[in-house]
């Protein structure tokens, strides 16, 4: 498959768009685009620089999440790749293709429009600099290496372990803003489908944990190297301290 960009989309129901629209464009530092779609239902969180890899949708059923949209000039051909390592097709919407991966995350194969600038991390007042910049793929335990094994085929990419045997990361094309994780879940159930969360890189855990505490977050638990948060509905997203400017 050609992957030529990748973008997060943050799904969030009806009630609650608004405010986590507001929430996430100030932790992202961005500018929201105007809506698009037959029913509005569609805006880019903008960066100040380069092009958007964050989007959110509007939704009228369900408690929303996370998906990932793959930009592909060809997404037909895309598709038939997928469904051949094991996906499953979930919709043709006719401007794109929605299908499941063989542990049921769901994602979309979207025609490339040209997005090709990576977006740079911000410096916030207090000198935390920070970027939203990595997809954290949460699989169930059984389920973990098959997944593995779908992701690095479909994006033709390798993969790597991430100090902790639980995560796996795929290797970053330098010239795409937004990475994409592994992370083998060891608790749940595992006929479960497999879900995502948000990591922001930044240089200082603290000082970006007290600005999302500001903005109406709440830190659920802390680790040496990250800590996991709350949004103000309750989305989990975690602030690690990786490379802003590399993700590494």
């Amino acid at each position: 498959m050609q992957v030529r960009w990748l973008s997060a989309f943050l799904d969030f129901p009806a009630d609650v768009f608004g405010s986590e629209v507001t929430f996430w464009r100030a932790i992202a530092g961005s500018t929201v685009s105007p809506p698009r779609g037959d029913h509005r239902e569609f805006a880019s969180l903008e960066p100040f620089n380069g092009d958007a890899h964050l989007r959110v949708q509007r939704i009228a059923d369900g408690p929303g999440g996370i998906h990932l949209d793959i930009h592909t000039p060809d997404p037909g051909v895309a598709a038939a790749e997928a469904l051949a390592l094991g996906a499953t097709s979930v919709r043709d919407a006719g401007t794109h293709l929605t299908l499941a991966s063989p542990a049921g995350f769901v994602f979309c194969l979207v025609p490339w429009t040209g997005e090709s600038g990576r977006s740079r991390p911000i410096r916030f007042p207090g000198g935390a600099i920070s970027i939203v910049d990595q997809l954290c793929i949460d699989v169930p335990h059984r389920a973990f290496d098959a997944e593995v094994a779908f992701w690095t085929e479909l994006l033709d990419t390798p993969a790597t372990q991430r100090g902790h045997p639980e995560l796996v990361g795929l290797r970053r094309d330098p010239s795409v803003t937004l990475g994409i994780l592994l992370q083998r879940k060891q608790d749940g159930v595992d006929d479960e489908p497999a879900r995502a969360h948000l990591d922001l890189a930044t240089n200082s855990v603290a000082d970006e944990v007290a600005r999302h505490e500001g903005w109406g977050a709440t830190v659920v638990e802390h680790f040496p190297h990250w800590t996991v948060m709350a949004d103000p509905v309750g989305m989990l997203y975690c602030i690690t301290a990786r490379n802003p400017r590399t993700g590494d």
